[in-house]
């Protein structure tokens, strides 16, 4: 399942991140904390998804969204 799919306010583990090849996706994602074994938890949805990381909280489109499977 992807992050796209979460349920507001419950909290996750990220299984893995899946950007294909664009590895500056995966480097800008990975600087936010989304790596294998962190928990994020969706704060917000509407065009866009607010997640909290460890003690921060961003704003992320749908695009990278898909690439983080929990």
């Amino acid at each position: 399942m992807t992050l796209n799919e979460a349920t507001l306010g419950q909290e996750y583990m990220i299984d893995a991140v899946d950007t294909g090849a664009d590895e500056e996706m995966e480097s800008f994602l990975f600087s936010l904390g989304c790596y294998s074994g962190e928990r994020i938890t969706v704060v917000d949805k509407k065009r866009n998804l607010v997640v909290a990381i460890k003690d921060a909280r961003y704003n992320i489109d749908p695009e990278l969204a898909n690439a983080i499977k929990i």
